[in-house]
């Protein structure tokens, strides 16, 4: 069948799309980026918070009246809200004809194919073990970037989170399988690995009994190939100083660590049940500073959270103006269905969440760009993402910038390069989020 494929939410749930994308070429499909002309129809769906519950419900109405004008012959979602919401997808939208839950998405093209011949396919794995894929992934990031998940699942089980119960326990993907993807990926011409999961931070603890990020950092980066290597969602409380040292001492691991940390308040963190405490963050951070002084590091935060006073969020507001976050990201809380947060008491309103989520990102906007003033003068090895239209400028990325999440620096160049190249560039100034620089030669 000629299929279209819609991937919506983490780069967690894009890396099981590429993973289908995979199995089904190598069942004979094709693919087609126009909706009207697919005989099936796959959405890979999202249901983290509210508005990711929406985009993706939204998305399979859309599709479905593909389904009904008849040019859709297989209307196939997958993904995190396929798993919620099991029984609520066959009842409320009919034309869906394949429903795959979390565990179940490498089944993908035998469901396509029962479901031509039976009208409907369903499974919903146990979320244990992981899911079994024999065929290679498809890249959809470009070619010169890729992210590799490195586990699946999560064991914290915050109050507000929904993922344990739509994703399982966390359970590492075996390194050797890892570093056999990286070799693929390396070979395809991938430069830049993201390592990704719930939780980086505790990856090897469940197959080889301690915190094994190191080692296999170490490891990836003996692949010829690979320049930089990226970590993000990694625990603050879950940091340690082995991983601290490898992110020092290796050429290739960039110097650049996501952390969310949600809040800053002792009080919240509990009721949100998060181990880390607010001196614990002070001084992961200075620690992480002190041993790598030009670590860049992004953190994301949750505004709102029940029960949450003004003074709490003016304490937070003191806290990352004292930390200085390099990079950050601001969610209103989302109060989920089957979360322990969902029935807490004292329930922020809906307009005051998105103040305070707004005077967040004010503030953050003055970190951010009174720190890109100070990065004139310096040279940065930079990878080029493309050319700016009609002009001798390119935008490209610095290791202190994670694609799709952070800026980007515009150079001025005469020369031509091609997306993937890497260059060394100085910074000459700054445009908001964006540096402006120019091409060493």
């Amino acid at each position: 069948m000629k299929v279209f494929v819609v991937s919506l939410g983490c780069d967690k749930n894009l890396v099981d799309t590429e993973f289908m994308i995979g199995v089904l070429k190598e069942a004979g499909h094709t693919f087609t980026d126009l909706e009207e002309e697919a005989e099936a129809i796959v959405i890979n769906s999202c249901c983290f918070i509210g508005d990711a519950k929406e985009e993706s419900i939204q998305a399979i109405l859309e599709m479905a009246a593909y389904k009904d004008a008849k040019s859709c012959r297989i209307l196939v979602v997958t993904g995190c809200l396929a798993e919620r919401y099991q029984e609520e997808i066959q009842k409320e939208i009919p034309q869906v004809d394949v429903v795959l839950g979390t565990n179940s998405y490498g089944e993908i093209a035998k469901a396509i194919e029962e479901a031509g011949r039976q009208g409907h396919y369903e499974r919903y794995r146990p979320l244990e073990g992981l899911p079994k894929i024999h065929a290679k992934r498809v890249l959809t990031t470009g070619g010169h970037y890729a992210h590799l998940k490195i586990a699946e699942g999560c064991d914290k089980n915050c109050t507000y989170c929904i993922i344990p119960s739509i994703r399982g326990s966390y359970r590492s993907v075996p390194m050797e399988e890892l570093l056999a993807q990286a070799r693929d990926l390396a070979s395809w011409g991938v430069k830049e690995l993201i390592l990704i999961a719930q939780e980086t931070t505790l990856y090897g603890v469940d197959l080889y009994g301690e915190k094994s990020l190191h080692r296999l950092l170490d490891a990836l980066g003996e692949i010829p190939g690979i320049q930089w290597i990226r970590v993000m969602y990694c625990y603050p409380e879950e940091i340690y100083e082995g991983l601290v040292q490898c992110i020092k001492q290796n050429p290739k691991v960039c110097h650049y660590l996501d952390m969310p940390i949600q809040h800053c308040s002792d009080r919240i963190l509990r009721k949100m049940g998060r181990r880390a405490t607010k001196e614990g963050l002070e001084q992961k951070i200075s620690h992480l500073k002190a041993e790598i002084p030009d670590i860049t590091l992004r953190t994301t935060l949750i505004s709102g959270f029940p029960g949450e006073t003004k003074e709490e969020h003016e304490e937070l507001m003191y806290f990352l103006n004292e930390m200085e976050f390099d990079r950050l990201g601001v969610f209103p809380y989302s109060q989920e269905e089957g979360t322990a947060a969902a029935g807490f008491p004292d329930q922020v309103a809906e307009q005051q969440k998105l103040d305070w989520r707004d005077e967040i990102m004010e503030l953050q906007e003055e970190v951010i760009f009174d720190k890109n003033e100070e990065m004139a003068g310096k040279e940065l090895l930079v990878m080029v993402e493309g050319k700016v239209d009609g002009e001798h400028a390119y935008v490209g990325r610095t290791y202190r910038d994670a694609p799709e999440v952070d800026g980007y620096i515009f150079l001025d160049s005469d020369e031509e390069w091609v997306t993937g190249d890497f260059v060394k560039a100085r910074v000459t100034g700054a445009y908001g989020y964006d540096l402006i620089g120019e091409v060493i030669k």
